[in-house]
Order: C-alpha cells, then structure tokens, then sequence
C-alpha cells in the first residue's frame, strides 16, 4: 500500500489486525454524543474498546500520545453509554491499535492501554 492508510482504512487495519490474533468484531465506530470509539471487539468474555491512532513517524511521541487525558475521558463516558445499553455489564478493557509508517507501516497493539 502506497503512503499511510487514512481514517477507515486504518480502522480496517486494526480490526483485521486484531482478528488475526483471535478477537472477534462486534461493531465499528460506535457513535455517541460523548465521543465515539472506534472498533469494539470480543476477547473471550471480554469486551475490548480499541482507540486506532495513526501517525507518520514517532517524532513528537507518535501515535500513543495523541492518546491524551481528554480523548480517554470522551472514550470512558462513551463506553459507559454503549454499555448502558447491554442487558449485562462484561469485563471490558480498553486497547490501543497505533499504526505508524508512510512507505510501510508498523503495527502495534496496546492492551490495556489505560484504565478508569
């Protein structure tokens, strides 16, 4: 693939990536008026909230720290929503898929990329 992948098709990336290893998708770009969170996927009995962050190189932190306090704050809230939604609340995590590279791209997955 030519340069990076943009929005979608990094998106379509991650969550190819993650089924690779063993993750299940459940729903994609879950929207909210809190936020939106990008892939959500199933870990055996685990409910995982993946974050995907792209960036062309790691020059001013890369990928995970565009991951701020503010952008985890909007994907707790809006994780609490579509949970609220569920007749039973799961285990739930939340992951971070960071794709950096222009000519070739690296991926790397985060689990637990932060907490509550």
């Amino acid at each position: 693939m030519a340069g990076l992948p943009k929005g979608a098709e990094a998106e379509r990336i991650a969550a190819a990536y993650l089924q690779q290893q063993g993750l299940t998708l459940v729903g994609r770009n879950y929207r909210c008026r809190f936020g939106e969170i990008d892939l959500i996927m199933a870990e055996n009995d685990t409910l995982v909230f993946v974050e995907v962050r792209m960036r062309a190189s790691n020059a001013f932190g890369g990928a995970a720290a565009s991951i701020t306090a503010a952008k985890q704050t909007k994907l707790l809230i809006a994780a609490r929503h579509y949970l609220s939604g569920l007749r039973c609340e799961p285990a739930c995590r939340f992951d971070a898929v960071l794709i950096t590279g222009t000519q070739r791209y690296a991926i790397e997955w985060i689990r637990n990329a932060f907490d509550e």
